[in-house]
């Protein structure tokens, strides 16, 4: 099978004790969605307001008309034209009746829209406050250690800001744990670099300076270069792969694939690996077992999880890959006998850059990205991926759909 040369960039994942936070404030906000979501206060708050400024401009049109217009405002209006423009008594209540008697209708009307405009301004402006205080929390969302305080008629929107808030916290400190990791991890592969780069200067330099060394030491020397050289290789690899899994983006290549004799292939690969640790496999699968699915992709994620039950496996023990079709879906199973993993690490076992042994020179040790990028590839495939581990048995499952979804 060909190496996969394609992976892809997507955010770290969080560690098992983020990821039952993250659990928690999912199931808080599918009660929030259910119970929370009450805006029955501010609708009885809007409308109460919006009859009051019903009954408010009535009321006020009707004080007008009655203590203004319908006693007073004609002797005013009358003494304010013969004031002003020096009309007699005669002219000016003419110039009333005239005007604004037979106009009252069109005044009145006018009147009214004028009160109502007022108060709908003041209501508006009243309600523009519940935008403001909206405003004030979604800046107090983007700010660390803010507190969010909104009015008691929004109290379901600042509940929804709260676990928006704590979800971004979490997943901020989630990215950074990985970054870390990541970091630490390159920090130890340029430590484990230097260390058999210099075994292979200091044997070469032995070779070179000593031209009448006899063979078998020389032989010796070659031996020992040509193993710290392959090491240093491994090592200059996994850096590749922590430069091809942050910048690179998966794109599935879909067709049926014979899964039978992809197995059959991967194991034939792994055999020098398998003679040198004692190792044999047991493959039990219909031969006529297809899937659908990018076939360099799904290589990769049997090749992980046989590379990662190889290197945990004891010496001269079978290791068991069984396939099989259950319920609409493809169940293949990687078992192999090695330690039981603990059940912390065993939460963690498919975060980036987590290894189980974390010796940083440990031969077994890669990048801790083989059984991510696995998940994440069978992911891609709409399926999943679980590990178990139970009395010196760890067994590794992928589930696929049998038909593409």
């Amino acid at each position: 099978m060909r190496d996969e040369q394609q992976t892809d960039k997507q955010q770290p994942e969080a560690s098992p004790a983020d990821k039952q936070t993250l659990a928690g404030l999912k199931n808080l906000w599918a009660k929030l969605r259910r119970k929370s979501d009450d805006y029955t206060q501010l609708q009885i708050k809007l409308y109460l307001r919006f009859v009051l400024i019903v009954i408010s401009s009535f009321m006020v049109t009707l004080l007008l008309y009655k203590f203004l217009w319908y006693n007073q405002a004609g002797n005013l209006i009358v003494g304010v034209m013969m004031g002003l423009f020096g009309m007699d008594y005669e002219e000016a209540r003419f110039f009333y009746i005239d005007t604004f008697r037979r106009n009252s209708d069109l005044i009145w009307f006018g009147t009214i829209c004028l009160v109502s405009l007022l108060l709908f301004w003041l209501f508006f402006r009243w309600f523009v406050r519940f935008f403001n205080a909206i405003n004030k929390g979604i800046d107090a969302l983007l700010q660390e250690n803010m507190q969010i305080s909104l009015p008691q008629e929004l109290m379901p929107i600042e509940r929804k800001l709260h676990l928006v808030q704590q979800t971004l916290q979490t997943r901020e400190r989630a990215t950074r744990e990985a970054e870390q990791r990541k970091n630490d991890m390159v920090m130890y592969l340029a430590h484990d670099i230097k260390t058999p780069l210099t075994s292979v200067i200091g044997y070469l330099s032995l070779l070179s300076e000593a031209p009448e060394m006899p063979a078998e030491q020389r032989a010796k020397y070659i031996g020992i270069t040509l193993d710290k050289a392959q090491r240093l290789e491994q090592l200059i690899d996994e850096f590749f792969e922590i430069t091809r899994y942050n910048f690179q983006q998966q794109q599935l290549t879909l067709e049926t694939i014979n899964l039978y004799y992809m197995l059959v292939q991967l194991t034939d690969e792994f055999y020098p690996l398998l003679q040198a640790h004692g190792n044999t496999i047991k493959l039990q699968a219909p031969t006529e077992l297809t899937v659908y699915g990018d076939a360099d992709k799904l290589a990769r994620v049997f090749n992980n999880i046989l590379k990662n039950a190889v290197a945990y496996s004891y010496p001269n023990t079978p290791i068991c890959i069984t396939a099989k079709i259950e319920e609409q879906n493809l169940e293949i199973n990687f078992m192999n006998q090695g330690q039981t993993i603990r059940p912390q690490k065993l939460q963690s076992i498919f975060e980036k850059f987590f290894r189980l042994d974390s010796a940083r020179a440990s031969n077994t040790g890669g990048a801790g990205l083989g059984l991510a990028i696995a998940q994440e590839i069978v992911h891609l495939h709409g399926g999943e991926i679980t590990a178990s581990s139970v009395d010196e048995i760890t067994c590794f499952s992928v589930r696929l759909p049998v038909k593409n979804r």
